[in-house]
């Protein structure tokens, strides 16, 4: 039994070995130099929170609820803050992924079980993302919808492309196309013309009928999963050690800083996006009685009509084919991390990348095949409420370990800090177990 605990507690190699350690960190007594070095990981998690999951889950919420779900978004950014600070650290401080001490911390049963869940999140994020792609070039290529999943399989040939030169232009393409979804939406907020203080009010201050009124509910937990998502807490604890800081215990607390920084800004970024689709939804949609729209091939016949403005259905296209394509990036990698942390099966990239968009596209070939394109917005949400019931098995180990002194050494868990890391974790169980209630219900 020892020889056992001895052998999966032994530091084999470090997350992401082609990676690791591959990007320079300056050294310049200037802070922004220091911080630029460090900013990129924090815009590849946050294209989780901006993906075409969220744009389902927002739309519906907005054309049904008007601006009313604004609060969910919120809210669930700051979880998002939260507990990607808290997957950074563990990285940086442990020197190990979150799948990687799952399994040097748990039996081989548990960890083989939170692998498969940790599979399944990426399936659910990538069949969003195959779906938004796939909406996207039918939208503006009027290629058909079953031809658009196949196509969406190809993106693996970019993603080995720019590996071969280096992590660095992964990123610079990631932020590009961030930068591409901020303009686009922050010109369909101008031209939608909202409310701006029922916007204020609705960001700060909850609506009781959010946990009452069981539709709405059922959004709103789509909305959690859309935003904060389980594989991205992998992800972040093994990318963000990518930076060659040192490795000693000011440079480790710098490197956390300034990650955190990076992750900071990139979350606020997102919010601003999760918020603009809403917020047009609600001004465009809710606003003129138009409550059903929940597909987004509706969204984008309504758009430029109702908006006034010729184009506007276009740049909310081009929008979507962006964000389905940066996060087929973070997919791959997640997908990665996972695989060989808890179960040590290192593969080429762009097997993995076969295998997961595989378990995406099939299930959707399906759903078109049966239902057509009607079904797809159903299965978009669903996607989400997935991963929101996955969070828990994520957000829990990674609070125990952040909170566990031997593992994290100096840069553990203040008390307070662990109290709302708990309370978060908490917080997504209760929702997840309300909604599972409302749904047996039939409410």
């Amino acid at each position: 039994m020892s020889t056992n605990v001895v052998t999966r507690t032994v530091l084999t190699e470090p997350s992401l070995p082609e990676v690791h350690s591959s990007v320079r960190v300056s050294r310049s007594p200037l802070y922004w130099r220091r911080l630029l070095a460090f900013a990129g990981p924090g815009f590849l998690i946050s294209v989780g929170y901006m993906d075409p999951g969220n744009w389902a889950t927002d739309i519906a919420g907005g054309s049904r609820f008007g601006y009313t779900l604004l609060f969910v978004i919120m809210l669930s950014n700051l979880m998002a803050i939260l507990l990607q600070s808290l997957s950074l650290k563990l990285g940086v401080a442990t020197e190990r992924d979150l799948a990687q001490l799952c399994n040097e911390s748990y039996g081989r049963r548990t960890s083989f079980a939170l692998w498969v869940l940790a599979e399944v999140s990426i399936a659910a994020c990538d069949l969003a993302e195959v779906i938004g792609s796939a909406i996207a070039l039918q939208l503006l290529f009027h290629i058909p919808l079953f031809y658009g999943v196949l196509i969406t399989g190809a993106d693996v040939l970019v993603i080995l492309f720019l590996q071969r030169w280096g992590f660095r232009y992964v990123e610079a393409l990631v932020i590009t196309l961030i930068g591409t979804i901020i303009v686009l939406f922050g010109m369909q907020m101008f031209l939608s013309r909202p409310d701006y203080l029922p916007i204020l009010r609705n960001l700060v201050v909850p609506s009781p009928s959010i946990v009452t009124n069981g539709a709405m509910l059922y959004i709103a937990i789509g909305i959690l999963g859309a935003t904060v998502m389980p594989h991205n807490l992998y992800l972040h604890s093994s990318i963000v050690q990518s930076r060659n800081y040192q490795r000693t215990s000011e440079g480790k607390r710098e490197a956390i800083h300034m990650a955190n920084m990076d992750s900071g800004v990139a979350l606020m970024i997102a919010l601003f996006v999760n918020a603009a689709i809403l917020i047009v939804a609600a001004a465009v949609f809710h606003r003129s009685g138009h409550y059903d729209v929940a597909a987004i091939q509706d969204a984008y016949k309504l758009l430029s009509p109702m908006v006034g403005a010729a184009g506007a259905s276009t740049l909310f296209a081009i929008a979507l084919l962006a964000s389905g394509q940066n996060s087929s990036i973070t997919g791959t990698l997640a997908g990665q991390v996972v695989m060989e942390g808890f179960v040590h099966i290192r593969v080429s990239p762009w097997l993995r990348r076969l295998i997961t968009r595989s378990l995406a596209i099939i299930p959707t070939v399906i759903v078109v095949a049966l239902m057509g394109e009607q079904g797809t917005e159903k299965l978009l949400i669903l996607s989400q409420v997935i991963l929101s019931f996955q969070l828990a098995f994520a957000v829990v180990p990674l609070v125990m370990f952040t909170g566990d002194r031997k593992k994290m050494g100096e840069f553990v868990n203040g008390r307070g800090l662990q109290a709302l890391a708990w309370s978060t974790a908490v917080l997504i169980a209760g929702l997840n177990g309300w909604l599972l209630v409302e749904t047996f219900m039939g409410r």
